[in-house]
């Protein structure tokens, strides 16, 4: 697994996925490799709840964005059918989320994935389970199923 190289795709994930929330939400891609990702953004006040802790949904963006990058690193276009979070713990203003999403298993068709989501100070915040499917005329991975 080797370091996204410096520049404008380690500076925004925006740069490795077809869609702009991940420069809306100030995420920077750290790293990716075909069976990895990690991923970091630091909560503004405009992404707090009623609570003044981060809003679920932008904990959500955070792990969908590196499972959407990691399931397809591989060269293989796939998207997300299924996906669930748990939060364990509240993110507050100012703090430094990572978000490191694993490949767990890989069909032909079929990925499964884990993001952990973790504050500055190694505290678990979420964790993330998603399941990709390679898109219809996607190449077969060759692996079984």
């Amino acid at each position: 697994m080797s370091p996204v190289p410096a520049g404008p795709a380690r500076d925004t994930a925006a740069a490795s996925t077809p869609d702009h929330a991940p420069a809306w939400f100030g995420m920077s891609l750290v790293e990716r490799s075909p069976d990895r990702c990690v991923m970091t953004m630091t909560v503004r006040a405009d992404m707090a709840n009623a609570h003044g802790v981060c809003h679920g949904g932008v904990l959500f963006s955070l792990a969908d964005t590196a499972f959407g990058v990691a399931s397809n690193a591989a060269d293989v276009p796939s998207m997300a059918v299924g996906c669930s979070i748990q939060f364990l713990a509240p993110a507050r203003i100012g703090d430094t989320l990572t978000a490191t999403c694993t490949q767990q298993y890989r069909g032909r068709r079929r990925g499964l994935y884990d993001t952990r989501i973790t504050d500055q100070d190694g505290r678990l915040i979420a964790l993330f389970r998603g399941e990709s499917s390679a898109l219809p005329g996607s190449p077969d991975t060759g692996r079984p199923p």
